[in-house]
């Protein structure tokens, strides 16, 4: 027989949906988490290589993480 409590305490440990995080050309080499990313996105850590990615069609790169899915979107200036 299921706990029927367990329903309300069954997200308590889920992660909040990917983010979006704009960078700039300073913040690079990417790696994720970055500093002051929350507790819940840690993981170890991983060098995204978003200046080698293709530019949308915005003139933006792309990448997501592998982990967490945090899209990190660099701008082209």
């Amino acid at each position: 027989m299921s706990n029927p409590q367990s329903a309300v305490h069954a997200n308590q440990n889920s992660s909040p949906p990917a983010a979006s995080v704009e960078i700039a050309a300073a913040d690079l080499p990417l790696h994720c988490p970055m500093p002051g990313s929350p507790l819940w996105s840690s993981h170890p850590r991983v060098f995204l290589p978003i200046d080698e990615a293709p530019p949308a069609a915005d003139g933006s790169r792309r990448m997501r993480c592998p982990y967490c899915g945090t899209e990190y979107v660099l701008r082209e200036t």
